[in-house]
């Protein structure tokens, strides 16, 4: 892709979008479409923040010149023009860093990667909000890849070893503070979770992380088509019911252009299972 027109200097009120437009250079080459909505994302919030002082509004022409720009060379890319599309592929994505991450956690292994990973991960969750409101399990994620990024880089910052897996939240913990964690440089593909570690909620301790829950992923096992539950009473669906269970089967669509057949197994049984009990 045609290298885009550099922006001016980030002006000092638009610091919290500061990681996200980061993140969006890293990934110009890496997958267009993640650069492009973390744009969209920086361009929406600096909007909230500041549309009206001169340095602000020029920042924001610029990158919206580069917003453009992406459009353009994207072309007729469905991820782009398809809303349900575009937020499938994120949340795939996103779906990936934090699992390679949690799996590296879960095996004791600390390093700058697994900490990027974590906190580029609640990046984008944080980009996928410009689809709409987040859902309950996308919070949580968010909330714990950032706590988790925080806490193993002050660790390793401070000679100590981290305690793996999730062993309780601090809620005051905002990396948005912490320049060096989003400083590291992410590994040349997208993490890739290892099928040797499992994410098991079970096994979480006591505490205010007990309820997190991980969406279907290459570290589970699909269930067989078997164990969706039949109906044998008559199921009125509603439109939303339809709109839910072709989001799912979009989900799944996306899954697959990563070669991610668990993932896609996972979210066609979801739909599956909603069409025939009228229940997720």
């Amino acid at each position: 892709m045609a290298a885009l027109a550099p922006l001016p200097p980030l002006p000092p009120q638009f610091k919290s979008i500061q990681h996200h437009l980061r993140t969006a250079q890293e990934h110009d080459k890496r997958d267009p479409v993640v650069a492009y909505y973390c744009r969209l994302y920086a361009m929406q919030t600096g909007m909230k923040i500041d549309s009206k002082t001169p340095e602000c509004r020029k920042f924001l022409s610029k990158l919206m010149d580069q917003l453009e720009a992406l459009k353009k060379q994207l072309g007729d890319n469905e991820a782009i023009t398809q809303e349900i599309v575009g937020c499938a592929h994120l949340e795939n994505y996103a779906l990936k860093m934090f699992l390679y991450a949690d799996n590296e956690d879960r095996a004791g292994r600390f390093h700058k990667n697994m900490i990027k990973s974590f906190y580029t991960a609640s990046l984008l969750i944080d980009v996928i909000t410009v689809f709409g409101e987040l859902t309950d399990e996308n919070v949580k994620h968010r909330k714990y890849a950032r706590w988790k990024a925080t806490y193993i880089h002050n660790c390793l910052k401070n000679g100590e070893t981290p305690q793996a897996g999730p062993v309780g939240i601090e809620e005051d913990n905002d990396i948005e503070e912490n320049e060096d964690a989003g400083a590291t440089s992410l590994p040349t593909q997208p993490p890739q979770p290892s099928s040797s570690s499992t994410y098991d909620p079970s096994n979480m301790p006591s505490g205010n992380y007990t309820g997190i829950q991980i969406p279907p992923g290459a570290h589970a096992p699909a269930n067989t088509p078997a164990e969706v539950p039949h109906s044998t009473r008559d199921i009125r669906l509603t439109p939303e019911d339809f709109a839910r269970a072709q989001k799912y089967c979009k989900y799944a669509g996306s899954a697959l252009q990563y070669e991610d057949v668990s993932t896609a197994v996972q979210n066609l049984q979801k739909a599956l299972k909603l069409l025939t009990t009228g229940r997720e």
